[in-house]
């Protein structure tokens, strides 16, 4: 399995995901610059944490012009896996592959710490391989993380069951303190309604081995693999 890692200028979590990916069976990391036109016929995608451009204007609306872009998103049209991550979930939206926003955080500061998110759904590529209510520990650091998005947005993502993580306590309940970025609804990370295009702000790839700490992040990971059947999870 082919996994294609896109790199923009700012990207720094890039070789992070070629590490984790490196450790799931069967699974190669291709590097792919911000500039290339095509995706090398990769099995899945993913836009990597970072600050793409500087994060001028506003985090990741300059990489959405990026060339590769077009690629990337005939990539998610042909119903194959695509993951943004922290930075990579801001181009998402910014590039309308998603909806919504990620603004400022509630405190106006940059937050990098442990927390905890809530499985809310396991028809998306990167929950397939979890349980709904299963809480899982995962790392962030971001700026601007707060998700939000209209009203009538919010009731689609909600009816169409496109939340699929939740910040929350670590007994997975929804309290003020377990939301670090005041995201609305507790949104830590959303999917398209057919499941193949997910963002999510926490990090799963930096949590995958035990001398990270704690391996939560794995079963996301080996849920996208799975998603194409490669491998038995």
């Amino acid at each position: 399995m082919k996994w294609g890692i896109v790199t923009f200028p700012g990207s720094n979590c890039d070789q992070d995901m070629a590490d984790a990916v490196r450790l799931l069976p069967n699974a190669q990391p291709i590097r792919l610059w911000h500039k290339d036109t095509d995706t090398q016929n990769v099995d899945v995608l993913v836009l990597p944490g970072g600050f793409s451009y500087g994060d001028y204007l506003r985090s990741g609306a300059i990489a959405r012009f990026s060339p590769i872009m077009q690629a990337v998103a005939k990539h998610a049209a042909s119903g194959r896996p695509l993951i943004g991550i922290c930075n990579g979930f801001q181009v998402l939206v910014e590039a309308g592959l998603l909806p919504g926003a990620l603004l400022h955080n509630t405190q106006r500061r940059f937050i990098c710490t442990d927390i905890h998110v809530r499985v809310e759904q396991t028809h998306s590529i990167l929950t397939q391989n979890t349980s709904v209510g299963r809480v899982l520990r995962l790392p962030i650091a971001h700026g601007e993380g707060r998700y939000f998005a209209p009203q009538d947005d919010l009731n689609r993502l909600e009816d169409q069951g496109q939340v699929i993580l939740r910040y929350c306590s670590a007994a997975g309940e929804l309290t003020e303190e377990g939301n670090p970025n005041g995201s609305t609804n507790h949104i830590a990370g959303i999917c398209n309604p057919a499941g193949n295009i997910c963002g999510l702000m926490p990090h799963p790839e930096r949590v995958m081995h035990p001398n990270m700490g704690n391996t939560d992040g794995r079963s996301l990971l080996e849920s996208v693999a799975g998603s194409l059947g490669l491998i038995s999870v």
